[in-house]
C-alpha cells in the first residue's frame, strides 16, 4: 500500500483506532480522525494525534471528509452497516479495520483464535506455552495491544497469537494464519449481527484464506464448528472432550495429542471443563508446531487464568466472591455457574445483546446457583425469561452497586457470590474490565462482619 497519494479516515478513537492512526502517520500518510463519542479520553487521544499531523473531523464535516478520503479504517466498535461505512461502500471505496491493516505487514507466524467463548484464555494460555518453549511470542489483537502495535516488533520466526472478535472479522480479509483456532459458536452479539447465520458466517471467515499447508484447529464437540471443516482448504485438526479424534482429546482424566499423553487434568491450576477445552486447543497447536511436550505440559499446569474470568476476589464473612465479568453471554455464564462447587448467588444483567434468556435460566436450574440478583437495562427481559423457565429464586434491582449489596445480604456463610452477567456492560460501564474492577472495589469494602 502506497501512502503518498491516499487519504485515510480513521473512525473511532479506541486503542485500535489510535494505533492505526499513529501507524499511518509514521509512514507519511494524510490521516483524518473522527469519533462521534465526546469524552475526556477521546479528546486527549485526538489532541495527541493532531500534534502528530492528523486532521480532526467534526460531525458537521464527516460527509465532506467521506467524499474525498480514499480508505476508511473502521473501529471494531462501529458496525459495518452504519451511515459512515455505508457511504464508503456506495462510493466503491476501501473499508478496512486495524487488524486488516496490520495483516498486510505481518512477518511473524500468525496463530489466530476466534469463537464465542474461551478466546482470551486460549490466546493467553498458548502464548505462555510458546514462551515456555523459548519462542518469541506476543498475545495481541482483541487482547492486550492491537496487532498494528506489534507488527514492527515481530520478525520472521516470531509468533503473533491473535484474538479476533466477530466485530473485527467484519473488516478482516487478508490475514492468513498458519494455525486458525475456533473454540465454539453460541448465541452472542445478535443485536449487532441480526441472526445466527450472519454470526456463524463471520466466525468461519477466519478459515477462508487457509491453504493446504496451514491448519484449522476446530472444536469437534461443537457441531457448528465441526462443520467448518467441509469448506476449509487447510488441514483440519480437532480437539474434543467426548471422542478420541485426530488431534487433541481428553481420555482417562488426561489430555492427549495423537496418542501421546501430555498431562493429567488434575495437574492444571485452573479448573472447569471449559478450561480443559482451552488447554486441548493449545495442545493441538503445540502438537502441530512440534513443541517440546514436557515444556508444554508444565506451562499448561502452571497457567493461572485470566482476569475477570472466574477469578476469585476474596472470601469475607464466609462468603466467596468471584468475578466473571467476562461472562457476557449465556453460554459463558452457564459454564461459570457449572464450575461452582458451593451454593451460589449469581449477578445477572446489563445491556441486552438480542437473544432469549429463557435457555439461560433453564440451564441454571441444574447448577449450584440458588438465587439470581437481576439488575441493569435488560432486567425486565431477564425477569420474564426467568419466570418462563420456572426459575423463581431471584431479586430485582436497577443499579449494579445495589445488586452487589443485595447479593451480599442474601449470601450465607459457605456460599459464593458470582458476577457472571450474561450481558454486555455498556449500559453502565465502558467494558467488562471496568465492570469487573467496580465489582472488586465493592467487594474489597466489605468487612469481616459482611458490612460495608
Amino acid at each position: 500500500m502506497y501512502y503518498g497519494n491516499q487519504k485515510f479516515l480513521v473512525a473511532g478513537m479506541s486503542k485500535s483506532g489510535e494505533s492505526s492512526a499513529r501507524f499511518l502517520l509514521e509512514r507519511g500518510a494524510e490521516v483524518y480522525i473522527y469519533d462521534d463519542v465526546v469524552s475526556e479520553n477521546v479528546s486527549a487521544v485526538c489532541l495527541k494525534l493532531e500534534q502528530l499531523g492528523a486532521h480532526m473531523v467534526s460531525p458537521a464535516e464527516i460527509d465532506t471528509c467521506a467524499s474525498f478520503c480514499d480508505v476508511l479504517v473502521l473501529s471494531p466498535g462501529i458496525p459495518i452497516d452504519t451511515a459512515l461505512p455505508v457511504s464508503f461502500r456506495k462510493q466503491g471505496k476501501a473499508i478496512i479495520g486495524e487488524e486488516e491493516l496490520a495483516a498486510l505487514y505481518l512477518r511473524a507466524t500468525a496463530i489466530a483464535v476466534t469463537g464465542t467463548n474461551g478466546k482470551t484464555t486460549t490466546v493467553t494460555m498458548l502464548n505462555d506455552v510458546l514462551q515456555a518453549c523459548a519462542k518469541h511470542s506476543v498475545a495481541c489483537g482483541n487482547i492486550g495491544n492491537p496487532l498494528i502495535k506489534e507488527v514492527e516488533n515481530l520478525s520472521f520466526g516470531d509468533f503473533a497469537v491473535i484474538e479476533i472478535s466477530s466485530f473485527q472479522l467484519e473488516t478482516l480479509s487478508s490475514l492468513r494464519p498458519h494455525i486458525a483456532i475456533i473454540t465454539n459458536v453460541a448465541e452472542d452479539h445478535l443485536n449487532r449481527h441480526y441472526n445466527m447465520e450472519n454470526y456463524i458466517f463471520l466466525k468461519s471467515k477466519l478459515l477462508k484464506n487457509l491453504r493446504e499447508s496451514e491448519y484449522a484447529v476446530l472444536n469437534y464437540d461443537d457441531p457448528v464448528v465441526r462443520g467448518f471443516a467441509k469448506n476449509c482448504k487447510g488441514k483440519t485438526v480437532y480437539f474434543s472432550m467426548r471422542s478420541r479424534v485426530d488431534g487433541a482429546y481428553f481420555e482417562d482424566g488426561s489430555l492427549w495429542f495423537m496418542g501421546e499423553k501430555y498431562l493429567d487434568a488434575s495437574q492444571m491450576t485452573v479448573g472447569g471443563e471449559h478450561n480443559i477445552y482451552n488447554a486441548l486447543a493449545c495442545v493441538a497447536a503445540a502438537g502441530i508446531l512440534g513443541l517440546d511436550k514436557e515444556a508444554v505440559s508444565r506451562a499448561l499446569a502452571a497457567f493461572k487464568g485470566v482476569r475477570h474470568r472466574i477469578e476469585k476476589i476474596r472470601e469475607v464473612g464466609g462468603v466467596t466472591y468471584i468475578d466473571d465479568s467476562k461472562g457476557t453471554n449465556s453460554d459463558a455464564t452457564v459454564k461459570a455457574a457449572q464450575s461452582m462447587k458451593e451454593p451460589t448467588i449469581i449477578l445477572l444483567g446489563g445491556k441486552d445483546k438480542g437473544y432469549d434468556y429463557t435457555p439461560l435460566f433453564e440451564s441454571l436450574k441444574s447448577t449450584p446457583v440458588v438465587h439470581a440478583v437481576i439488575y441493569g437495562e435488560n432486567r425486565f427481559k431477564m425477569l420474564n425469561a426467568a419466570s418462563n423457565a420456572g426459575f423463581f429464586g431471584f431479586s430485582l434491582c436497577s443499579e449494579f452497586a445495589t445488586a452487589v449489596k443485595l447479593a451480599r445480604i442474601i449470601a450465607k456463610p459457605g456460599q459464593c457470590v458470582l458476577l457472571s452477567p450474561a450481558s454486555s456492560s455498556f449500559d453502565s460501564f465502558s467494558n467488562y474490565e471496568e465492570r469487573g474492577d467496580a465489582f472488586r472495589a465493592l467487594v474489597e469494602r466489605i468487612d469481616e462482619d459482611g458490612e460495608e
